[in-house]
C-alpha cells in the first residue's frame, strides 16, 4: 500500500459525498435516502481517509440480530489501484461478524464477491423509461401514511431478511418531499404497498410489493402516474415473471443487471411478490 489508510465512521456529511461518489457511479442515489440509510445502523457506515482526505467508503448495515447488508463499496477513481478498498471491505465484514450478509453485485464482481464466501441466490433487472402511467380511479388505493405504517411493517416481513422497521418507518415517512407511498387495502386488509422517490435522474420505484399481479399493476399505476412524462426505474427480480411483463407492458425497458449474493444461509424470500426491490445499496 503506497498511502497509509485511516478508517472511521462516517458523519453526515460523509453521507452525502458517499451518495455523490455513488452518483457519479452511474448508480442513481435518491436525493433524500441519507436518513434513511442511516437510521437502519447509524454504526455501519465507514469512510477511508488518506491524510485528511476521503479516499473510499463502504457500507456494512446490521437488520435485527442476525443478518446484515453490505454497499457502497466505492474507492474514488482518483485513488484506485492503491489498496485503499479492501481495508474497508475487512472492517466491514468485521462489523458484520456472525450474521448471514447480502449484497447486490454488478455481474463483473460476482467471482471476486465468491472467492470470498458469497454465493449467489437471483439476478435482477433495472428497467427504465418515461413515465405513461395515469393515477387509477380505485378506492382501495390510499396514500401510506403513519396510520397504517403498522400494517405496512407487518405486511413487509416475508420480502426481507429480517425485520426492517427502522429503516421502512423513515423510508415511507410521509411528510418528506421527494417521496410519496400507497397502499392497496381491500376488506380491511393491507395487500400490497409500493414507494416512489426523487433521484438524482427520475424516479425510483422501491419497494413495490403486491399479492397479484393485477395489484401489482394498480399501486405502478399510482406511483408512477405521480410522475407521468418523467423518467422511471424499477428493479425487478429476474424471478417473478409478471413483474417483468409489468416493466414491459409501462414501456420500461432492462439496462443493467445485478447479482444478489449471500455469505451464509440465503434467507428465503417472497419474490414472487417482489414487483420491485426496495435499494441496492441496502437491500
Amino acid at each position: 500500500m503506497s498511502a497509509t489508510l485511516v478508517i472511521r465512521p462516517m458523519e453526515a456529511a460523509d453521507m452525502e459525498r458517499a451518495l455523490d461518489w455513488a452518483a457519479e457511479e452511474g448508480w442513481n442515489p435518491g436525493l433524500e435516502d441519507a436518513a434513511a440509510f442511516r437510521a437502519s445502523d447509524p454504526g455501519g457506515f465507514f469512510v477511508g481517509e488518506c491524510d485528511g482526505t476521503p479516499v473510499s467508503c463502504i457500507s456494512a448495515v446490521r437488520y435485527g440480530e442476525d443478518f446484515g447488508f453490505i454497499g457502497f463499496y466505492i474507492c474514488h477513481p482518483d485513488w484506485r489501484g492503491q489498496g485503499l478498498a479492501r481495508p474497508l471491505w475487512d472492517r466491514a465484514l468485521e462489523h458484520l461478524k456472525g450474521r448471514t450478509i447480502g449484497l447486490d453485485a454488478v455481474l463483473a464482481q460476482e467471482e471476486t464477491y465468491r472467492l470470498t464466501g458469497f454465493e449467489s441466490d437471483y439476478h435482477t433487472l433495472r428497467h427504465g423509461g418515461l413515465s405513461v402511467a395515469t393515477p387509477p380511479m380505485d378506492p382501495r388505493v390510499a396514500v401510506l401514511g403513519q396510520g397504517v405504517m403498522p400494517s405496512v411493517l407487518a405486511y413487509d416481513r416475508p420480502f426481507f431478511a429480517t425485520t426492517r422497521d427502522r429503516f421502512l418507518t423513515t423510508w415511507c415517512a410521509p411528510m418528506i418531499a421527494g417521496r410519496r407511498g400507497y397502499v392497496f387495502v381491500e376488506d380491511g386488509n393491507l395487500r400490497g404497498y409500493g414507494v416512489i422517490r426523487r433521484c438524482r435522474e427520475g424516479f425510483k420505484i422501491g419497494p413495490l410489493l403486491a399479492d397479484t399481479p393485477e395489484i401489482a399493476d394498480t399501486l405502478f399505476q399510482a406511483l408512477a402516474g405521480e410522475v407521468r412524462g418523467q423518467m422511471v426505474f424499477l428493479d425487478v427480480p429476474a424471478a417473478n415473471e409478471s413483474g417483468l411483463d409489468l416493466a414491459e407492458k409501462y414501456e420500461l425497458s432492462p439496462e443493467f443487471e445485478t447479482v444478489r449474493m449471500y455469505r451464509g444461509p440465503s434467507p428465503e424470500l417472497d419474490l414472487a411478490r417482489t414487483y420491485g426491490i426496495t435499494t441496492l445499496e441496502l437491500g
